[in-house]
């Protein structure tokens, strides 16, 4: 199929928007992406919401479809699991999957969309304009509306297939919304996030553990840190905007010390400018956004969090929207240059996912800071493991569903419910993997799960 006479716009030069541009443009389209920020790569800005983000599966696989894997993978470190630290200074380990093949990775988010950006720029049908500020599109024209911030100059671009990749506060979806017909929600935790550091150790080494995603879970907040290349840690500390103890209340060297030295003992020494990160980094949102439609007819089409922003407590906000991206494109592959059919059955197939794994992010929230340390949990995640070792046709761990592979959300949702239950029923009145009635575990699960193969196209 020629598409050389196509053009595409794409609002957003992040990470969503620079890899949808090199699918767009080894299809042989001409792909100008327009960013309202300046060119990280030139100018020292924040990357926005700078929480390390975890690739797995999903958005390794959108990678290699487009050869960029290994060069994306140079910025990526293994964390194989969960390093729980209690109050006391006590670790306790909790691997991510069966084996170390089932691990996730740590990315800098500034350092991946710079490499990203480089990667899209360096296809010839690809140009990235920065400091350029859509200010709305005039769907009857088709026509886009950007305004140069540095000249102040307003310009318009018509003729063109636009998507909205512009982030949780898209102007795309603005615009959309002002035709009416359009259905948003923006739900915010009353949590919020504040960055932190661990620096690398005199000799450059990392100070704890490398290869492990650590987490300080304190029932109503958390700490947690994530490994860089140059041997720090990025810390982020989820925390109540207001109450005791909340943000809002530590508001002084001496109350920032005090909170830390009381929940965190084993991280404080580890962090030696706590007090001035703590007093200069802003205080970040938590929110959800939903919508629908997701599209204009085949003129605009909105993807990743400018379609359905979610909390990152799953890892999987950067992954979803990479795995957009190949869906967008196999749709492409199904129904050509008819974008309304496109973009409607995009949506169609991406909808149901984007609410589930919205839903699944929430719940993980409450699983990293309280349940990680309880027992009973423990215990569910160790015969999960050995349930999926024996009936591996039918029982995979959630968690594995949504990191290691690529099931439906949707789907692995549904299961995850469904095998939730199950777990309850085996470990009721049980302490050791050793003592569940693993043929009464078989009869459940035959009775209660299908075979995950047949669940892996559904919602798609």
């Amino acid at each position: 199929m020629n598409e050389q006479s196509e053009q595409i716009i794409i609002a957003g030069a992040g990470l969503a928007g620079s890899l949808l541009s090199v699918y767009l443009a080894q299809r042989g389209f001409a792909v100008d992406v327009y960013e309202q920020r300046p060119d990280m790569r030139r100018v020292d800005i924040s990357a926005g919401r700078s929480i390390n983000l975890a690739l797995s599966t999903r958005g390794i696989f959108a990678l290699s479809e487009v050869g960029l894997k290994d060069e994306v993978m140079q910025l990526a470190i293994p964390m194989r699991g969960r390093m729980i630290h209690a109050v006391d200074g006590s670790l306790t380990f909790q691997p991510y999957g069966k084996d170390d093949s089932e691990v996730i990775y740590s990315v800098s988010r500034g350092e991946l969309n710079m490499r990203m950006m480089t990667l899209a720029e360096g296809h010839p049908d690809v140009r990235l304009h920065f400091g350029q500020r859509c200010d709305g599109v005039d769907f009857t024209t088709g026509t886009a509306r950007f305004v140069d911030d540095e000249s102040g100059e307003s310009y318009s671009r018509s003729g063109a297939t636009i998507i909205g990749t512009d982030g949780a506060g898209s102007a795309i979806r603005t615009a959309m919304q002002r035709l009416g017909h359009f259905d948003v929600t923006q739900e915010f935790l009353e949590h919020g996030y504040k960055e932190l550091s661990i620096p690398p150790a005199d000799d450059g080494s990392h100070r704890i553990d490398v290869n492990a995603l650590h987490i300080w879970p304190r029932r109503s907040f958390m700490l947690i840190a994530l490994p860089n290349l140059d041997g720090s840690f990025t810390c982020t500390l989820f925390l109540q905007h207001t109450g005791d103890p909340g943000f809002e209340e530590l508001n002084s060297p001496e109350r920032i010390h005090g909170f830390f030295q009381q929940e965190f003992p084993d991280a404080l020494p580890l962090m030696p400018t706590l007090v001035e990160d703590f007093m200069e980094n802003p205080v970040g949102q938590l929110g959800t956004v939903r919508c629908t439609p997701w599209h204009v007819g085949g003129m605009a089409v909105l993807l990743g969090d400018a379609a359905h922003a979610i909390v990152p407590f799953y890892g999987q906000g950067m992954n979803c929207s990479f795995e957009d991206c190949t869906v967008l494109n196999n749709c492409i592959d199904e129904f050509g240059q008819d974008w309304e059919r496109v973009f409607h059955v995009f949506q169609k197939r991406r909808k149901a996912n984007a609410d589930a794994i919205a839903d699944l992010a929430l719940a993980n929230f409450i699983e990293m800071r309280d349940s990680v340390a309880d027992a009973r949990f423990l215990l569910m995640k160790k015969v999960g493991l050995a349930l999926e070792e024996r009936f591996p046709e039918y029982f995979v761990p959630q968690y594995a569903m949504v990191t290691f592979h690529r099931i439906p959300y949707a789907a692995a949702l549904a299961r995850g419910k469904l095998q939730h239950s199950i777990l309850e029923q085996l470990t009721e009145g049980v302490t050791d993997p050793a003592e569940v009635d693993f043929a009464k575990a078989e009869s459940l699960i035959t009775e209660t799960l299908r075979p995950y193969a047949e669940d892996m196209t559904l919602f798609t």
